[in-house]
């Protein structure tokens, strides 16, 4: 429910009505404007009676909102969420970020060289897996805590801020310590324990939307993250699950638009594991690009072939590069720059 009130409402008037609706349960979150201020309720609001609340002199209009979400919603928040990672801004008109690294960091030596190589190539930031969840347990599981440090001593040393996924809440202070901006991979995206835990650090959350999800599930596991107090969500179309063999996932672009019509948040499209063939990731990248998407991230190896983990989908890093120089164009025409 959204409550407007008028701008020359009386404070006491104000905080009568605040305190009436908070002891029926309700947490008020305020937006202040130049003509009017907007309440947004989040909570069990069927008990209320809008007419009543309207009945108040100084109260403009009562709305409810159909949608579930609430703090992730435009209606509460319609200015863009721009999340700042290090001085990088993600969302509303800043550049679009690009985000280069292997899938798997294999080593301290193999992972700085592709951070050097991926920001020479025109990233911002450095991508790789510490903890990998693969779907054989045979197969490479990542380098775990090693992983991580070394990814942070590549990006230390490129000057490049480093995103890693997060599979359980026991490492998450591991994660505060060491990674910049925190992965919740696709598999993850209804694990409500580890989306909580995350909602209660202030740590900027990557939230790969899952193989079989719907919008407003994606929407609602950002919800998770938003009610524990952590407002830096950043949202990342993989591709879903379909019927089609002939790429590995199908990617969505409609999500973009969807989503920055329903949400404030920024979102970025990982073209690697949509499409699972290196030969269409420019193509799939270029159009999100055209699609309003905020950013990209983008699987890099400078040796596929013998990638510990799907190097079939890696790009080698001169073709980053030309993605990279042919996406800016692309940009340009959106009124933006990468």
């Amino acid at each position: 429910m959204i409550i407007t009130l008028k701008k020359d409402a009386k404070q006491e008037e104000t905080e009568k009505l605040l305190r009436s609706l908070e002891n029926k349960g309700l947490s008020v979150n305020m937006i202040q404007g130049d003509t009017f201020n907007v309440f947004g309720l989040v909570g069990d609001t069927s008990k209320l009676d809008e007419r009543l609340i309207k009945a108040h002199p100084f109260v403009e209009n009562v709305q409810r909102i159909a949608a579930p979400y609430k703090l992730a919603n435009r209606m509460f928040h319609p200015q863009d969420t721009i999340v700042d990672v290090n001085g990088i801004h993600i969302g509303g008109k800043e550049p679009i970020v690009v985000i280069g690294g292997p899938c798997s960091v294999e080593s301290e030596d193999m992972i700085e060289r592709i951070a050097y190589k991926v920001k020479e190539a025109g990233a911002c930031m450095l991508r790789g897996g510490a903890y990998k969840p693969r779907t054989s347990p045979y197969a490479f599981q990542g380098m775990g805590t090693q992983g991580i440090l070394a990814m942070e001593k590549a990006g230390k040393k490129a000057g490049l801020p480093i995103v890693s996924e997060l599979m359980s809440a026991d490492k998450l202070d591991e994660f505060i310590e060491h990674v910049d901006v925190i992965q919740i991979g696709a598999r993850n995206m209804q694990n409500f324990d580890l989306l909580k835990a995350a909602g209660k650090t202030k740590k900027p959350i990557l939230l790969k939307r899952g193989l079989a999800n719907t919008i407003e599930e994606w929407i609602m596991a950002a919800e998770y993250i938003l009610s524990e107090g952590n407002p830096n969500v950043i949202f990342c179309e993989r591709g879903i699950r379909t019927f089609e063999p002939y790429t590995r996932n199908t990617l969505d672009l409609s999500v973009i638009p969807i989503i920055k019509e329903k949400t404030h948040l920024p979102i970025i499209i990982d073209p690697s594991h949509a499409t699972g063939d290196w030969k269409l990731v420019e193509s799939a990248s270029l159009a999100a690009i055209a699609a309003g998407a905020d950013g990209l991230i983008i699987e890099v190896h400078d040796d596929p072939e013998n990638a510990m983990s799907d190097g079939v989908q890696s790009l080698l890093p001169e073709k980053f590069e030309t993605l990279v120089e042919k996406g800016r164009k692309i940009a340009k025409v959106m009124g933006r720059s990468i």
